[in-house]
């Protein structure tokens, strides 16, 4: 047991050291820009450090929540208002704010999130990504809570099969500026008939 021990500790340490050594070849390339992307070895011994991190007991938790139709809607919604600013609707990650970030959100529809187990992705949910732009949504937070988490779980599931209405749908519940809304809203005066005035842009756009 003692060897067991000592034996990953020194695979804990050698992945630390690794890590540290990647991040620190990267800062003299790309100095403190958040533009850079990792490496593979960066981004291999990230995902393994990660993983070594989230404890085993949470990784072999199965979901709770059976998943349904209703719950599913549910959970889109809540990823379109809480995540899609980062991970956008369809869980690309190619956003302005995601793409500003380092490590930028991976793709939720590849492998390397699809293969980890319910558990990791519920653990990450609520306790976030440590030097990365992924908070903790755990209760407390504007986020609902556990049943919400599990629910997000089987919407990144579905991630790779989203259909355009549901993307379509998820747009009205992505978060908007004033300009975005009051776009909307004459948008939607226009569509049901009430008298409205020229847009501004209209305005500006006549008058030059």
């Amino acid at each position: 047991m003692a060897m067991r021990r000592g034996a990953l500790a020194i695979i804990v340490a050698v992945t630390v050291v690794g890590l540290f050594v990647a991040i620190a070849a990267s800062f003299l390339h790309d100095g403190l820009s958040s533009r850079a992307t990792p490496g593979p070895v960066e981004s291999m011994i990230a995902r393994r450090v990660r993983h070594l991190a989230i404890p085993s007991s949470a990784r072999a938790v199965a979901n709770p929540v059976l998943s349904s139709a209703e719950d599913l809607r549910e959970a889109r919604l809540h990823f379109a208002d809480h995540c899609a600013i980062c991970h956008g609707n369809e869980g690309v990650g190619d956003t302005i704010i995601g793409g500003g970030l380092y490590p930028k959100p991976p793709d939720l529809r590849l492998p390397e999130t699809q293969n980890l187990s319910d558990g990791e992705l519920f653990w990450i949910i609520e306790n976030g990504v440590r030097f990365t732009g992924m908070p903790a949504f755990s209760a407390g937070g504007a986020h609902g809570g556990m049943l919400d988490s599990w629910k997000l779980v089987h919407f990144i599931r579905h991630l790779p099969h989203l259909t355009a209405a549901e993307r379509v749908e998820m747009e009205r519940y992505n978060p908007k500026g004033p300009d975005d809304r009051e776009e909307e809203n004459w948008e939607n005066d226009f569509l049901n008939g009430a008298t409205i005035q020229r847009k501004p842009e209209s305005q500006d756009h006549r008058q030059e």
